[in-house]
Formats: structure tokens, sequence, C-alpha cells
């Protein structure tokens, strides 16, 4: 029990300098933690570290899942349907086909074994490529579609890998069958997930309390995937569909104080879960290494190179015609969504990192089968997996930021934020002018005492004093943001003189947290429009 402990402690000490690291020197996060895991991992002494595929799939997958969700917006979500579709489900069941015809013909693997191969290689990750492709500022549909798509493959992936493993267990696949259960996984999960998201939303709502409500919102997606992953779904999909109801109706239902305390939790559990995978990835280097003898060494090498090449390419001969032939074939479609840029379906087509869902699958491959006998070639699938998981990452991750730099889209990202930058600043003079009509309608129908009126009015002018300005022509930053870092500075300086009163007895601590609390929201407030301005 100690000696786990002193582990955990090992790994937050790791991901806190690390990220550390990383940020100081503009590194991505998931390719630090994987580095660092590696070599910690190598250290003579070091203990093994297994990751636990049931772990992973039961209990780390659900908040990631359901985060991801509730952080998409339904809208975009709905108006990308299509490109989100083909990506993944047809991108997933395509590249799965093409690894099991290569692993068939090339590794001489049985058909239902390259297809167990195939549908664990098939769905990227959801995770390292939005981390890499948002600090490259790319345009924002192409973020929506990859988030899109990270939602739904899994759901897909998840559901041939079990289909896959039944195969070789029994030695018998239907597709028809298949086929119709697939569609029936799909239709159930979705209206048990909205259901899940609707009973959460009012339960929360009925609790009136942050720390329940919170807690409720952590119970939501583990329900979500519990049920249907038990009864032979995969859980995705409804987790997915929780989190998008709960994105479209929570606003209106969920409190200030809960959704304030809320997103700091979130953010922190789902940055603890994201560096504890990505560490624990590189430790599995180690396991493999010294499995490596199991494997002769250039079936290993073969396995990787053969099926990290198909799974990239396979995504690049999926990708161009579905965005391009689909709409030359149908002038409907052109007209509604005309084609975009090229550049963009490069991006999207190479960005097809492979992440822990796909290592966590081969992990829980079964030892033996149903006869008891040991399951082939898992070893081989094993390295074959995490070798497709390390090229994709590295890879990818590395070589992605040139060519996005390359491509010049990062100048098209940063245009669309400016845009929205604006869009937001008119949004805020609008929400004003209402709440300025909704305060003259009471004031109006209410008899309210003079004082209390000019407070109502002294308040919605400052506010409206505090709308930033549109960013001046020739520059991407608002007077707002520029005054930011002299805001900062004179809300530290109230901070040392309030702990001055503090030390000299002339306040409580009490008052002093309650002071403390609105200087927080202040500095809350002022970063918040910082951090959105374009860069």
């Amino acid at each position: 029990m100690t000696e786990n402990f002193l582990i955990v402690l090992l790994l937050l000490t790791a991901m806190a300098a690390t990220a550390a690291m990383a940020r100081r020197f503009e590194l991505t996060p998931a390719l630090a933690f994987l580095a660092i895991g590696i070599a910690l991992a190598f250290i003579p002494g070091m203990p093994h570290i297994e990751l636990e595929p049931k772990v992973v799939l039961l209990i780390v997958l659900p908040p990631l899942i359901y985060y991801a969700g509730v952080s998409m917006s339904w809208r975009e979500f709905k108006s990308n349907l299509r490109p989100i579709a083909l990506l993944a489900i047809g991108c997933v069941i395509f590249t799965t086909c093409a690894v099991t015809a290569g692993a068939h013909f090339v590794l001489g693997l049985p058909w239902s074994l390259g297809f167990v191969l195939g549908a664990i290689v098939s769905p990227p990750d959801v995770v390292a490529p939005l981390a890499i492709a948002r600090r490259l500022h790319l345009p924002h549909r192409i973020l929506v579609i990859l988030e899109g798509e990270g939602l739904a493959n899994d759901a897909t992936a998840l559901i041939l890998y079990r289909f896959a493993v039944l195969a070789v267990g029994t030695g018998s696949f239907s597709l028809g069958k298949a086929t119709g259960a697939f569609v029936a996984i799909v239709a159930c999960e979705v209206f048990f997930g909205i259901a899940v998201g609707w009973l959460s939303l009012r339960l929360r709502q009925w609790a009136h309390d942050e720390r329940v409500e919170i807690s409720l919102s952590l119970l939501t997606p583990y329900l979500a995937y519990w049920v249907p992953e038990h009864l032979g779904g995969s859980g995705v999909i409804a987790t997915v569909a929780a989190g998008l109801y709960v994105s479209w109706n929570g606003p209106l239902l969920i409190s200030a104080a809960t959704r304030l305390q809320g997103i700091f939790f979130w953010d922190f559990v789902i940055w603890l879960i994201e560096g504890f995978l990505f560490l624990l990835m590189g430790f599995q280097m180690r396991l493999l290494m010294e499995n490596s003898k199991v494997v002769p060494l250039h079936d290993v090498v073969t396995a990787i190179a053969l099926t990290s090449a198909i799974v990239i390419a396979a995504r690049f001969i999926w990708v161009f015609p579905g965005t391009y032939l689909t709409r030359a074939m149908s002038r409907r479609l052109r007209e509604r969504d005309p084609p975009p840029p090229w550049r963009s379906t490069i991006v999207i087509s190479f960005t097809g990192i492979r992440g822990v869902v796909s290592l966590a699958v081969a992990l829980a491959l079964p030892l033996t089968l149903p006869n008891g006998d040991a399951f082939p070639h898992r070893d081989l699938i094993l390295f074959a997996s995490f070798g497709v998981i390390f090229v994709t990452l590295v890879g990818i991750g590395l070589t992605l930021p040139l060519l996005v730099r390359l491509l010049g889209l990062s100048k098209h990202g940063v245009m669309e934020a400016r845009h929205e930058r604006e869009a937001e600043i008119a949004a805020r003079r609008e929400i004003l002018q209402s709440a300025r009509q909704s305060l003259e309608d009471i004031t109006a129908s209410r008899e309210l005492s003079p004082s209390l009126v000019g407070f109502l009015e002294a308040r919605h002018d400052t506010r409206t004093r505090a709308i930033p300005e549109p960013p001046a022509e020739g520059t991407q930053y608002t007077p707002a943001t520029l005054g930011a870092p002299i805001v900062r500075e004179l809300i530290t300086a109230e901070r040392k003189f309030l702990h001055g009163l503090l030390r000299e007895g002339k306040i409580t601590d009490e008052t002093r947290r309650r002071i403390e609390r609105d200087l927080d929201l202040e500095e809350a407030v002022v970063n918040n429009r910082e951090r959105n301005t374009p860069l």
C-alpha cells in the first residue's frame, strides 16, 4: 500500500514538473508526458507500472468522453454531422478493413485476427490531436470536425473490436447480424444517453447544493457508460449523447456557483487523467521491451511499419474522396456546403493520432480463447498496436506544426478568432441593451426608492463601460486586453493592502475571504477576456 502511494506521488510530481517544462518551452504536453514516462520506466529499480485495461475503459474513458461532449457545441456538432459521421464511422470501418487486408496478405494473419488488429488501431485519439491543433490556431471548423470525430469514433471501433474478438473465439462471423446489432446499439445508446442527461440536470436542479451537483455531474458519465457496456454495447455513444444534452440544456438549469466551481473541478480532473494516461503509456514501453523476445524482431518491425503506413494512408484515401467526390456527385450538397479548401482537407487527413483507447483495447485482449487455447498472435498484435500509437503520436505530433505553417492555416485561424472576438463584443453590447430595457420595465412597474434605482443604473453603466472596444485597425488587441496587466497589478496591490489590514487586526479572516473572493472573481474576468483574444 505504501509503495503504491509512493508511486502515485512520483507520477504526480513527474506530471507537475513535465507540465511546467512543456509550458516553459512551448512543448506539446502529450508528447512531453509520453517521453518522461518512457524515461522513468527505464530507470534502474523503477517498479513495473502496468496500465490496467479495465481501469481505462471503465474508469478513465467515461469522464474524458463526457467532458468532451459537454465542451462540444451541439449546434456545431449537428451542422458538421456529415463529415463527423464520415470520419467516425466510415473512416474507422475503412481503416479497419484496410489493416485487415494488409495483416492477412503481408503478415499472414487470419482474417479474424487481422480484423482485431484493424479495430484496435482504427480510431484516432481525441486528446492529443486537439491539444496540438488548438495550439496551432487552426480554423474553427477543423477543430469541430476533429473533436466530433474523436467523440464518436471510439464507439465504432469498440463495437467492431467486440465482433472481431467474438469471431476469433467462435470461428464464425455474420455481416448481416453485425450490421443490425451495430444500428441497434447506436440507436438505443442515443436514447439512453439523452435520458441520463435529462435525469442528471433535473437532479442537480433539485439538489440546490454545489457539492452535490458536482458529485452528480461526476456520476453522470459512469451511469451513461456502464449500463450499455454491461448490456453488450459500447457505452461511448450514450456518454457522448449525455454530454451533448447537458451542453445544450445545462446553461439555464445549472446555477452560477456550480458552474464556476464545476469548471475548475472538471478542468483539473481531465488534466489529471490525461497526464496520468500518457505517463503510463510511456511505462508500457518497458513491459513491451521485456516481452520482445516472444516475437522475432523482424516480425515486430514489419508489423509496426505496415500497420502505421496503412492507417496513415487509409485516412488520406478516405478523406479526400469523401470531401470532394460526394460534392461532385451531389449538386444539392455542393450548394448547401461548398467544398472546403484543400489545405484544410490535408490537415484533417494528416491528423490521425492514435492514443490511449487503442492501447487499452489492445491490452484488454484475452489471454485465452473460450476453448482454453492461447489467444493466437496476441503479442504481435500488442506490439503492432503500441507501435502505431508511438509512430503517429510522435511522428504526426512533431510534424503537424510544420505542416500547418507551410500551409499557412494559422493565419486563417487567427482571422476567425478575431471575427469571433468582434462578434463576442457585439453580443455583450446587445445583452446589456436588453438588460437596460429590462431595468426600465422593472423601474416603471415597481415602486423602487431613488437610491435603489440609482444603484441599479450605476451598475448597468459600469458594466457598459467595461465592455472592450473592437480591436483597432492593424492590431489584434482591444484596449481592455492591453489594460489587463495593469488591472492585475492594481488587484495585487489591493490584496497586499487587504492582508495588511488582516495582520493589523482591523478585519477578521472571514472578512478577508469575502473581499478576496470578489478580487479573485474580478481577476478571473480579466483573465478570461484576455485569454479569448486572438494571439
